[in-house]
C-alpha cells in the first residue's frame, strides 16, 4: 500500500513538472524571459503568465495549467495520506 502511494505521488510530481516545463516553453515563445537558475520559481511564475496569455489568446485557460494544478494537488494528497498511514 505504501509503495503504491509513493509511486502515485512521484508520478503526479513528474506529470506536473512536465506540464510546468511546457508552460515555460509557451511563455518563452510569447516573449517572456526565463531565469534557468531559479527554474522552480520560474515555473510557478510562468504558469500564472501562461494562464493569462492563453486566456487572452483563446478566451479560456489553456490545458497545461490544469495539467499542473491537478497532479500537484494529488501529489500533496498522497503525501498527506502517506503521513497518516505512518502516524496511525
Amino acid at each position: 500500500m505504501t509503495t503504491m502511494i509513493v509511486i502515485l505521488g512521484l508520478a503526479c510530481v513528474a506529470w506536473a513538472m512536465a506540464a510546468g516545463l511546457r508552460a515555460i516553453g509557451y511563455c518563452q515563445k510569447h516573449g517572456e524571459s526565463v531565469n534557468v537558475a531559479f527554474l522552480g520559481l520560474e515555473m510557478v511564475r510562468c504558469l500564472g503568465r501562461y494562464r493569462t496569455l492563453s486566456r487572452a489568446e483563446s478566451g479560456h485557460v489553456g490545458p497545461l495549467f490544469y495539467h499542473y494544478v491537478i497532479p500537484i494537488n494529488v501529489a500533496l494528497l498522497m503525501a498527506l495520506t502517506l503521513l497518516l498511514v505512518h502516524v496511525l
